[in-house]
């Protein structure tokens, strides 16, 4: 077990598998949609983490699926990994998860079977800290190692939190340092200090649980994960479904090994991912360059909550953050978007 490297058996990792907006765009465009669900309150015409049905009586159930190649080697990890980034979307809709299935791909003959046991036991063991069961799941026999969840969840509707709900004079928080994509790039290139895996590693395992505490605050108005898109993506889908424009600060932001980021980032440490994300949506961004162009579209696995909180609200949620040993300076806000302007401005 200790010689496996699952990394070199996939040509991806992590959340940097995602297709591109650009290309998630072609492909849906194609889809047809013209089907209506009246109790099917959040489907996927706002790129919304999870799917929410209407149950009748109050409370919405909430579905979603992630799933992708290993970021990381030790293949336990890789289980535990897949499945705080999996059950986050539940967290990122103000939920709170019910149980799990796997989804599991394996290159039978390449890998032995032992180490897709240690995967799904990683699996298991974050959502035993979810307090749900790993219920089931299905196996295929693939090209590369695949793995993630099917994660089904409950949220009362007044504390259901979508990404297109922010208001004008909103702030900006988000729940986790990033710089994943740059740090594991580094690991491939052997350049990386071994804190700052840790720490990137320790991050991607740790669960939003946060999203139902903040949930339960008013003035919370919108909420999403961060993940493979990179934090401008994601702000972009918020900017662009409550047609409002945002106003990025990044000297409040935290990065993953803080100065020495930028290091990495001069020694080309940048994943292929950044550069897809800033051509499926610069165009949408006031320009930037260089390590912070870089950085705000790095490709996040299991990475933190996006938050739009009102004025009146930001105390309190400052409060829970802070209580909760996470990140809880504002990172920007919410303002109108004037006529042809880009969705976000940085540092400006």
């Amino acid at each position: 077990m200790e010689t496996i490297r699952l990394t070199q058996f996939s040509h991806g990792a992590g959340c940097g598998c995602k297709l591109s907006p650009a290309v998630l765009h072609e492909i849906l465009s194609g889809v047809d949609r013209s089907e209506v669900f009246p109790t099917l309150l959040i489907g996927n015409d706002t790129k919304d983490d999870a799917a929410v049905m209407d149950l009748g009586d109050g409370t919405g159930i909430i579905s979603t699926t992630d799933f992708f190649m290993p970021i990381v080697d030790d293949p336990r990890t890789f289980g535990r990994i897949a499945a705080a980034n999996a059950i986050s979307d539940i967290y990122a809709m103000g939920g709170t998860p019910l149980m799990a299935i796997a989804i599991l791909g394996w290159p039978l003959g390449k890998i032995p079977e032992s180490a897709a046991s240690a995967v799904l036991d990683g699996g298991r063991s974050i959502c035993s800290e979810a307090g749900i069961p790993l219920a089931g799941g299905h196996s295929i026999d693939s090209p590369e190692p695949i793995f993630g969840l099917a994660v089904t969840g409950r949220v009362s509707l007044d504390r259901l939190k979508a990404n297109d709900t922010a208001q004008p004079g909103d702030h900006l928080y988000l729940t986790k340092p990033i710089g994943v994509g740059m740090i594991t790039t580094a690991q491939k290139k052997g350049v990386v200090e071994d804190q700052d895996l840790q720490l990137a590693v320790e991050s991607m395992q740790t669960l939003n649980r946060i999203g139902e505490r903040l949930s339960a605050i008013p003035g919370v108005n919108a909420m999403t994960d961060v993940t493979g898109f990179g934090l401008l993506g994601h702000l972009v889908e918020v900017c662009e479904g409550a047609q409002l424009q945002a106003a990025l600060q990044t000297d409040a932001l935290a990065f993953i090994g803080g100065e020495r980021l930028k290091q990495y980032h001069e020694l080309g440490c940048v994943p292929g991912g950044s550069h897809r994300n800033w051509a499926s949506y610069g165009s949408q961004i006031a320009p930037i360059e260089g390590f912070l162009r870089d950085v705000l579209c790095d490709p996040q696995t299991s990475g933190g909550l996006l938050v739009s909180v009102s004025p009146e609200a930001a105390s309190a949620v400052e409060s829970a953050l802070r209580d909760a040993g996470l990140p809880h300076h504002a990172i920007g806000r919410m303002q109108p978007k004037p006529g042809s302007g880009p969705c976000i401005l940085v540092n400006a």
